[in-house]
């Protein structure tokens, strides 16, 4: 068992990410953490795995457990990547216990050698990662977005070790098939009247039913906001006259009828009286619900020839480095493709992708926009998020700019922070209103939604299904590759073969 007694976190801005917040975590448990990009998630399981959170929030409150909490961070740290396999997972191995472990949730033995850990790929990783934390025979597991940078096949050996698991545990992630088949309760973060309330809500439901009981909420929550604001404005509409009538009599009354003077102030005196009582009902209507999936933008119409060839790839080789990742590589793209390009881990993937994003950067006959998975590669991070999209624009554009990031729910104060400053899912939210400013006809997009939260990623998806233009992806987002490509290929060391 797991008990938060009365916790709150504030970061170093003064922000408030979590309030007074009590919760039990029970056997049997599997609670999925979800929020927006930058709501605290990741602190949340830091604070309850006792690590160190000083350098950017404070906290008070405390937590109680009976037994031994094991945590699995998003990332393995800069020191231990230089480890060995085997020495990362413990100093000295129980073999028997290790390969017992192994066995249990699907491990191959091979995977423990004296490689070095910066040589493994991001499923090897997170494997070898739950490895080292199962070792410690914990009471309580914590996961920090362990989905990230995994191939499909991982994510199934995933889902199935979460779900076989005995031990109670939380866990973040922005893979909504993953929190459907996994979760049975659900902890959401959020930041409302535009990020200086924090709120937290549980429901001991899946994933999916927290959603549709969620959206059945904010539709009947706003149909009462709106009838209730649209019967105010009808009862002002109706004083605004009175108030008006009365206030043109006061002014044309003679002066020789003070009886009349009188009964006229008497009646302004009420009037106003009643304009009060309307300004006070105000503060007293149902508040609209805006959530954080809230997201309005789309791009705009593009045009571009159906039958247009936008690639004609013939690669005979794909190599990192002296290292051949895979051989006969061709590939075809017209007009209005939509493709996505599947694969395991460490296969190439993005690589092929790189190689094609500078082929299409150059072209005239298009234009093609690129969002990497390294952000950093095309953000200009010591600059702020209106300042990286206005560059070069003309003066009409600086609107534009600042409506878009609105749309995404950028508060003012995030639209002149510097971008080093943001999540990584406001940094991909920052490149697809690039794309849209741009007025990009081909998206090259590696990894697009791996950032955004599970609420918002599902109207980015929309957006991108919606766009009229060529898409050419590399994902392993079951939801987009479901919803965006029209065209799926996998890559191994033969090639490209298209999945039908």
């Amino acid at each position: 068992m797991l008990k938060i007694n009365n916790l709150t976190i504030t970061d170093q801005k003064g922000r408030k990410l979590l309030e007074d917040f009590s919760f039990v975590l029970n056997e049997g448990d599997r609670i999925a953490l979800i929020g927006e990009e930058g709501n605290g998630k990741s602190t949340i399981l830091k604070i309850l795995a006792n690590k160190d959170i000083e350098s950017y929030a404070s906290y008070n409150g405390s937590i109680e457990a009976d037994g031994k909490i094991a945590y699995l961070p998003q990332s393995i740290p800069e020191e231990e990547l230089e480890l060995s396999i085997s020495d990362f997972i413990a100093p000295e191995i129980d073999y028997n216990q290790l390969y017992t472990i192994m066995a249990r949730i699907g491990i191959d033995p091979d995977l423990i050698s004296q490689r070095k850990v910066k040589t493994l790929s991001g499923g090897e990783k997170v494997k070898i990662g739950l490895l080292k934390i199962l070792m410690e025979d914990p009471d309580v597991l914590l996961l920090d977005e362990p989905t990230n940078d995994l191939d499909l096949k991982t994510l199934i050996w995933l889902e199935e070790f979460i779900c076989s698991q005995n031990c109670p545990l939380i866990f973040v992630s922005h893979d909504e098939a993953l929190l459907e088949r996994c979760a049975n309760g659900i902890l959401h973060l959020e930041q409302l009247k535009r990020k200086s309330e924090a709120h937290i809500t549980y429901a001991g439901t899946t994933y999916r039913e927290y959603i549709e009981n969620r959206n059945a909420f904010i539709e009947r929550n706003n149909m009462i906001a709106a009838k209730e604001k649209a019967q105010l404005n009808k009862q002002l509409e109706k004083w605004r006259k009175v108030y008006q009538k009365v206030e043109y009599r006061q002014n044309t009354i003679s002066r020789g009828d003070p009886h009349g003077g009188q009964l006229l102030k008497k009646k302004m005196h009420a009037v106003k009286a009643q304009g009060k009582n309307l300004e006070n009902k105000k503060e007293k209507l149902t508040k609209f619900y805006e959530p954080e999936e809230a997201i309005d933008i789309f791009f705009e119409e593009v045009s571009l020839d159906p039958n247009k060839i936008i690639l004609d790839l013939k690669l005979d080789c794909l190599q990192n480095g002296e290292k051949i990742l895979a051989e006969n590589i061709e590939l075809q793209v017209r007009g209005k493709d939509k493709i996505c390009i599947i694969g395991d881990n460490g296969n190439g993937k993005s690589t092929l992708i790189k190689i094609l994003a500078r082929q299409l950067l150059e072209r005239t006959d298009i234009k093609a926009g690129y969002m990497p998975q390294d952000y950093s590669e095309v953000l200009d991070e010591s600059l702020t998020p209106v300042e990286f999209l206005w560059d070069g624009r003309n003066i009409e554009d600086k609107g534009k700019v600042g409506s878009y990031l609105g749309a995404l729910r950028f508060t003012s104060e995030e639209m002149t922070h510097k971008i080093s400053e943001l999540s990584q899912g406001q940094k991909c939210k920052i490149l697809l209103v690039k794309l849209i400013l741009d007025g990009c006809d081909v998206l090259i997009l590696d990894e697009a939604t791996r950032n955004l939260s599970p609420l918002s990623s599902p109207r980015i998806r929309s957006i991108l299904q919606a766009f009229k233009g060529c898409i050419i992806s590399v994902s392993h987002d079951r939801r987009f590759i479901e919803e965006v490509a029209d065209k799926v290929y996998e890559l191994d060391q033969s090639g490209l073969h298209l999945i039908e």
